[in-house]
């Protein structure tokens, strides 16, 4: 007797980009007449379907990650994707984050992500996986988003006192002061 079969595994993946936080509230502009929107980005081929500009909550971890849909600046939204690429690599360089699925070890698409930056609002920033938190909430790596600057690529245009994550690419940079 012989027996023949084929098989596959898909899995997810989450990596953090360099053990920090970037940005992510990149309003798209609305492209000009008979230009490709940017919202209908292939990417490669997923399970998970989002459109740039669309909000996720991030979970798991990094070698099992979870992903779903989010209200952007609710309570469960920690990222929003800014990019899909066959590939992370092809992700824009300073972003934050990025979700893939692989076949048998292959990336099969990937969704590049930013931090669902709110001003006003707070974030843990310290681990793999960002998450919103209470503003009171006592946290090693906790932030308040005190603006986000566009046309800056500098922390510098944050004003005294504040810090923040320069996008240098995007040229933009979110202004924030520690909890």
């Amino acid at each position: 007797m012989v027996l023949a079969g084929c098989g596959s595994t898909v899995s997810g993946h989450a990596l953090p980009e360099g053990g920090r936080t970037v940005d992510a509230i990149s309003a798209t502009p609305k492209p000009p007449p008979g230009k490709p929107s940017p919202g209908k980005t292939p990417g490669g081929k997923t399970d998970f379907q989002a459109e740039v500009g669309d909000c996720v909550t991030l979970g798991g971890s990094t070698d099992d990650a979870t992903i779903t849909k989010a209200t952007c600046g609710s309570q469960d939204s920690n990222y929003r994707v800014i990019g899909k690429a066959q590939r992370s690599s092809q992700c824009v360089g300073d972003r934050d984050s990025y979700y893939v699925e692989t076949v048998n070890g292959i990336e099969q698409g990937a969704f590049c992500l930013d931090i669902d930056w709110v001003v006003g609002g707070c974030m843990d920033v310290g681990g793999d996986i960002a998450r919103r938190i209470d503003c009171g909430a006592t946290v090693k790596d906790g932030v308040k988003v005190i603006k986000i600057q566009q046309n800056a690529t500098d922390v510098s245009s944050c004003g005294p006192g504040n810090s923040g994550f320069v996008k240098k690419e995007r040229k933009f940079v979110v202004c924030v002061q520690d909890l």
